[in-house]
């Protein structure tokens, strides 16, 4: 019989697929949570994130002919808590260490850790633009080794 793993199981460096590591100070949180999801998306984990409960498997299933036997399915062998727990490992192995004491709890799903971050940048929206204003209007060109320089950091604070 073959056994088929999960693809997110064979993710073996996270860090590849997501190069920015979450901090409070870089404002980079829209590009890390994209990358996040389209990753998530890539390794059909993307419900972790939106769920802290799978899915129900037969509740929506259609109504079957009973007259036709059923193919025979796989086994499943990554449960929704071992994928859960990988999806939480991406998300910790993507942040700074003061963000992971911030949010690190016992028992916490990937959904919850999602959320936490989440509403942390959200919550910190009205402050974070009066700094982003103020660090945009004091960024200067003779700050920077070149132009192209300069205008890459305006641009990673304007995003």
């Amino acid at each position: 019989m073959e056994s088929k793993l999960h693809p997110a199981v064979t993710v073996t460096n996270i860090k590849y697929f997501i190069p920015i590591t979450l901090d409070l100070e870089s404002g980079k949180y829209t590009s890390w949570s994209e990358l996040v999801k389209i990753h998530c998306k890539a390794f059909l984990v993307y419900d972790h994130l939106i769920s802290s409960t799978p899915p129900p498997s037969s509740s929506l299933s259609p109504q079957k002919d009973p007259k036709v036997a059923d193919p025979p399915t796989p086994p499943v062998l990554d449960s929704w808590e071992r994928i859960d727990d990988v999806v939480l490992q991406w998300i910790y192995g993507t942040i700074c260490y003061s963000l992971l004491n911030t949010i690190l709890k016992k028992d916490t799903t990937a959904h919850d850790a999602w959320k936490a971050l989440e509403d942390l940048f959200n919550d910190n929206k009205a402050t974070r633009v009066v700094y982003l204003k103020t660090k945009f209007a004091n960024t200067r060109l003779d700050n920077f080794p070149n132009m192209q320089a300069y205008c890459q950091e305006l641009k990673v604070i304007a995003d």
